[in-house]
Parts: structure tokens; C-alpha cells; sequence
């Protein structure tokens, strides 16, 4: 922490904090490539913040924190890049499996986790029957997430129990919810993408109809406590009137 966190860190009403927060971890690459380093570099640089971000979230009140650590589309990266990211998610649960469970965080995931190698899956397995009870705040990885993906998905499912005669009520937002991946989850309060970019690539397209955004320039391995503060006090000075009058 910097000198400016404390003011920072007292700005933030507590009685108003996003209850769900959802981060586009953006950024790691062009991080690694202005300092001439490999892009895995950034990647590793920037799985570091993780640890940190989720205690300082917990500490200020956020429930549930959603990262999109590994979407749909970035198979298509070269097989060292994703073999790399694959060894860095099952090494960051092996390290912080026994603290996790020190400081009451769940594991989750949403995506579909089948095509993921077997190490991983095992680790995700064995993280999250370990974290079961805890309940000061949920860490939700989107592995082999695409938001599209999802909506198809939780299509097929509900055509599945509606033939079957499972489901013969009326279709609404509230029944289609269910079979979504985030079925166990309220929606985002807030999205956070770093690195410049102002688009969802594909990251939580239904849930996100009316969750407050906010973009920085900042490469993920750079991204602060004071930037995480600074982006709760944005949230902070919002109306939210979700399609009414404030």
C-alpha cells in the first residue's frame, strides 16, 4: 500500500459496498512487453494480485468476486501461453488452498470446466470441497467462459427439462436464471476491466444488463489497492435506478 490507501480506504461508505464485483483481469501481456519480458511473465506477475485483491475485498465487505481468468476464446492463444496459464491456476490453488480456508473464502467456478486438463480439474475439485463451509466471500473463476457459450447452454438445458415435462410453468427471466452458469450467484453490482480496453469481451453478457462499469488504463499486474479503491468510490457516487427514476 501507498501512502494515499488510508485516504482512500476512508472514503469508502461500508454500509454501501458492491455486494458482487466482476474484473476483467486485462492486460497481463502488454504489461510483460513493455518491460521486454515474455507475455507468460505478465501472467505471473499478475496472478499475484489475486491473493491480495480478494483479502482486501473481504476486508471492506464484497461477497462474491468473479474473475475472468480463462475464457472460451483464448484456446486460440499459442499452446506454450495456455499450457502456461493452465500450470499457473493449478499452482495458485495448490499454494493458497490451506489459506483460503483460514480466511473463510469459497472457491466456485462457471464455464465448462470438462475440456480443462484433468490436473486442474482435480485441484478445482479438491479447492472447492475444501472451501465448502466458508462463507466470508466466494472467489468465482470463469475458466473456459464465454458468455454466448452460457446463454446457448442454459438454452439447451431448459429445452431438455421443458420436452421431458420437468418444466411446464411459464418461461421468465427468473426461470432461465437457473440454468445459467452464475445460477448461485446475484448479479454483478459492479465490472472492473483494466488495461484501456472499454468492451465485455463476451464476460457476463445477461448478468450484466444493469451492473455499474468502470475502465482504467491500468495493466492488471499494476492494478493497485488504490485503484480498487478508487473504482468502489466511482460505484459509490452512481444512482442506480435500473430502469426507473432516481
Amino acid at each position: 500500500m501507498n501512502e494515499m490507501t488510508p485516504n482512500l480506504l476512508e472514503q469508502i461508505d461500508k454500509d454501501a459496498v458492491p455486494q458482487h464485483i466482476a474484473i476483467i483481469m486485462d492486460g497481463n501481456g502488454r504489461w510483460a512487453q513493455k518491460k521486454g519480458l515474455q507475455r507468460i511473465k505478465g501472467h505471473y506477475n499478475g496472478a499475484k494480485i489475486i491473493r491480495h485483491l480478494t483479502d482486501i475485498a473481504s476486508e471492506i465487505g464484497v461477497k462474491h468476486l468473479t474473475l475472468y481468468c480463462f475464457s472460451t476464446e483464448n484456446w486460440r492463444r499459442p499452446l506454450e501461453e495456455v499450457n502456461f496459464l493452465m500450470d499457473l491456476i493449478r499452482n495458485y490453488l495448490i499454494e493458497q488452498a490451506n489459506d483460503m480456508v483460514k480466511e473463510g473464502v469459497r472457491l466456485a467456478t462457471i464455464g465448462d470446466t470438462e475440456p480443462l486438463p484433468e490436473k486442474v480439474k482435480t485441484e478445482l475439485i479438491r479447492v472447492k470441497e475444501m472451501t465448502k463451509d466458508c462463507s466470508k466471500i466466494t472467489l468465482n473463476l470463469a475458466l473456459n467462459y464465454g458468455g454466448r457459450d452460457e446463454i446457448i447452454h442454459a438454452v439447451k438445458g431448459l429445452m431438455a427439462d421443458v420436452k421431458s415435462g420437468k418444466v411446464d410453468e411459464e418461461i421468465t427471466e427468473d426461470l432461465f436464471e437457473q440454468y445459467l452458469y452464475t445460477n448461485f450467484l446475484p448479479d454483478p453490482d459492479l465490472l472492473i476491466r483494466t488495461s484501456g480496453e472499454i468492451r465485455l469481451s463476451n464476460f457476463l453478457p445477461w448478468q450484466t444488463a444493469y451492473t455499474e462499469f468502470y475502465f482504467t488504463d491500468v495493466n492488471w499486474p499494476d492494478f493497485t489497492d488504490d485503484e480498487f479503491y478508487k473504482a468502489i468510490l466511482a460505484y459509490q457516487h452512481r444512482h442506480r435506478r435500473f430502469g426507473g427514476i432516481s
